[in-house]
């Protein structure tokens, strides 16, 4: 797996009033939507394109264009939804599919619980979201499951993941045999006992809705 940390001063800066508990709801769902949008501008780098043809008030020339199909954007629900936005408003061509998973807070076992995606996935590109990368269980799965449908290239954004969520990932989906990203805002030092990331920003699904 390729993990792209994105280093720069303005995700550092919206991470730091993330991760403050003072921050309130309105402000973080701010705050997510304009983080996300930077760390799409670094997860679509590679997204495919097209040659098209186009006139301009001078001349003919070539441009480019998404390729057929469009990517797929996929927000875990709930606290993804939160993302959606910021990623599509770089990629407003994009189709956009859900999946519903949930970590058991015991066994910090992962199960999903609704699907709205297309039953063909061949030969898509998706862009999972999923604000925190803790113990990697729900996103493994998450990944496993759009490639058990036929996508191709799945780059998984985050805005915050731990290493032991990272290592999860390389040693569960070793044998994926498609391409994997992860995009993130930041690597932070660990889990806790709970499985959260520390010191990570807390429950972003509660913070983003206002359950605090």
């Amino acid at each position: 797996m390729r993990v792209h940390v994105a280093d720069h001063q303005l995700i550092s800066h919206k991470l730091t009033y993330l991760r403050d508990k003072r921050t309130d709801s309105p402000t973080f769902r701010r705050l997510v939507d304009e983080l996300v949008t930077l760390l799409a501008y670094e997860a679509t780098r590679d997204v495919r394109v097209e040659p098209f043809d186009i006139e301009t008030p001078v001349a003919p020339t070539t441009g480019i264009r998404l390729a057929s199909p469009r990517p797929l954007v996929v927000p875990i629900l709930r606290a993804g939804l939160g993302m959606l936005d910021g990623m599509v408003r770089l990629l407003p061509t994009a189709e956009v599919g859900f999946l519903g998973m949930m970590r058991n807070e015991e066994t910090l076992e992962a199960t999903t619980y609704a699907n709205r995606l297309p039953d063909n996935l061949h030969g898509r590109q998706c862009y999972v979201l999923d604000p925190m990368l803790a113990t990697g269980g729900t996103l493994a799965m998450a990944i496993r499951y759009l490639v058990d449908r036929g996508a191709d290239d799945i780059t998984a954004i985050t805005l915050l993941a731990a290493p032991e969520g990272i290592a999860y990932i390389e040693e569960q989906l070793g044998d994926l045999g498609v391409p994997l990203s992860l995009v993130t805002g930041a690597v932070d030092e660990r889990l806790n006992d709970q499985g959260y990331i520390v010191p990570g920003l807390g429950d972003a699904g509660d913070r983003l809705y206002g359950l605090v």
